[in-house]
């Protein structure tokens, strides 16, 4: 019996992670965490039997206790309450997919309980990839990719070693304004930036694709998963989302992952890693897809892509800034408080503002995700 906590498990990649638990019967969920949604949380608990459940705020643990107060489950909240179900004994493998540099603390504290950890959360390595990698590897803990770009890295590598690898090629849908100039972007709607052409993802991570800023951010990511410069990263537009990311390998091979679009292939894999399981669901059929194609992002127009390099680059305290400034800006637009050409424009204004800390601690990346925070508050 393989024993799991999940970090998120109302969300997309949280509720597709139960699906797997539930198709597959030999998973048992020690744990679960999320941040409100408590009628959801307890249909989980009823049907999962957790022996901890968090929720964000005390009077929503409140909330969800009374809701089942028949069932034999500790009910906690805050960040103490995710450090408890990151480190809890019961589990063997944490999933982090929370949204956000939350997610920093509880996967510090799952890998030094020696927790794997199947990671969703990219802030957590965007911003912190300098503590997490190295703890990791102190600690003798596996660090299992659950978006679908870097579980198609991981899983290309396998026909070669680190030492091998010459090039990662990381692909993106483009998102649903593919093709379009700047000029043509002022008058995006929520709506429309909420409609992806292939993935279901939730709201924010929708919103990230269609800016190309989600594309920046695995950038960094991947920097860090794989131990390479972020010069050694090319984005590749791959509009049927077939082909989910590929290597490059010293001799000239290029070996790629290609599937459907369907995040719970990824999330099996690091749960099972390294073995495969049957998945039900739709298999490619290469005489409908006819061809696959490729091209060069246009990073005038989507230059969210160009900052996250160049945060990624310069690394420190900079990717925070990056992240964070995109963070609240997605939250201002879906509020329809800033329109859909000014996420970018805060992320830049917030980098060309900050002063760089090169090899921060934790206290000093959460203080410079409020710092920018409260730059953008304080111009509105």
């Amino acid at each position: 019996m393989k024993k799991i906590a999940i970090l998120g498990s109302t969300g997309s990649i949280g509720t597709q992670t139960l699906e797997v638990a539930r198709e597959n019967k030999d998973i048992e969920v020690a744990g679960i965490a999320a941040g409100g949604n408590i009628r959801l949380m307890e249909r989980q608990i009823r049907e999962f039997h957790p022996r901890i459940a968090a929720v964000w705020t005390e009077e929503k643990a409140r909330e969800l206790k009374t809701l089942v107060h028949d069932m034999d489950v500790k009910i906690v909240s805050g960040m103490d309450g995710l450090l408890e179900i990151a480190s809890m004994e019961e589990s063997e493998i944490l999933v982090t997919a929370v949204v956000g540099m939350i997610g920093i603390r509880p996967t510090i504290a799952a890998i030094e309980a020696g927790k794997d950890i199947a990671l969703a959360n990219k802030e957590t390595l965007v911003t912190a990839g300098h503590i997490i990698m190295p703890l990791a590897e102190k600690m003798g803990v596996k660090i299992l990719p659950v978006d679908s770009e870097h579980s198609a890295i991981f899983q290309s590598l396998r026909g070669g070693r680190k030492g091998e690898i010459h090039k990662i090629l990381l692909t993106a849908s483009g998102g649903p304004f593919r093709g379009k100039k700047k000029e043509e972007l002022r008058d995006i709607q929520v709506e429309d930036a909420l409609k992806h052409p292939h993935w279901v993802m939730g709201r924010k991570i929708t919103i990230d694709s269609s800016t190309m800023v989600n594309k920046g951010l695995e950038v960094m990511e991947a920097r860090w998963l794989f131990g390479v410069g972020i010069d050694d990263i090319q984005v590749v537009i791959q509009p049927q989302s077939v082909i989910h990311s590929m290597v490059e390998f010293v001799d000239g091979a290029v070996i790629a992952q290609l599937g459907t679009p369907d995040m719970k292939l990824p999330i099996q894999y690091a749960l099972y890693y390294p073995e495969r399981r049957y998945l039900p669901g739709e298999r490619l059929d290469f005489w409908k897809i006819g061809h696959l194609d490729f091209e060069e992002p246009d990073t005038e127009t989507f230059y969210g892509l160009k900052l996250a390099c160049e945060a990624g680059r310069t690394g420190g305290t900079l990717p925070t800034v990056f992240n964070a400034a995109n963070e609240m800006a997605v939250s201002l637009f879906l509020e329809r408080k800033i329109s859909y050409p000014e996420i970018v424009e805060t992320i830049e204004d917030c980098m060309r503002m900050h002063r760089t800390i090169q090899d921060p601690t934790v206290e000093q990346i959460l203080d410079t995700e409020a710092a920018t925070y409260e730059r953008i508050q304080s111009r509105r």
